[in-house]
């Protein structure tokens, strides 16, 4: 598994800081060549203006705001992404349900496998 994710750019939509470090810490070691964090919706819509990106990993609620702005930003780029929670999959609106969602918490395994999964070669 490591380096799994060599040279990839991956944005990260995280507000708990605690789980971001622990993200970015599994993306380093994976491999990545950087990884970019956004804590609001805002924030994460400036980064994709103005970065490319491999691939994305949202968490579906921002301190009570959903992300589906940031996925349409994404989607609109043609950038993957997998959507992040700990609630159950009922919760993904109408137009993102065969989207990839990864049930936190989740080891650095799934979290590598399920970003890859989004990646050609």
């Amino acid at each position: 598994m490591n380096r799994l994710l060599s040279d990839r750019r991956i944005l990260v939509v995280e507000d708990e800081m605690l789980v971001l470090i622990m993200i970015e810490d599994m993306l380093a070691d994976i491999g990545c060549e950087s990884v970019t964090a956004a804590a609001t919706v805002k924030q994460a819509i400036a980064l994709i203006e103005a970065h490319d990106f491999d691939a994305a990993m949202l968490d579906m609620n921002l301190n009570g705001d959903k992300t589906y702005f940031v996925a349409d930003a994404l989607a609109a780029r043609g950038v993957p992404f997998v959507f992040s929670t700990g609630y159950s999959g009922h919760h993904v609106r109408d137009g993102y349900r065969d989207r990839p969602l990864l049930k936190k918490p989740f080891i650095d395994k799934q979290l590598a496998e399920m970003l890859a999964s989004l990646l050609p070669g």
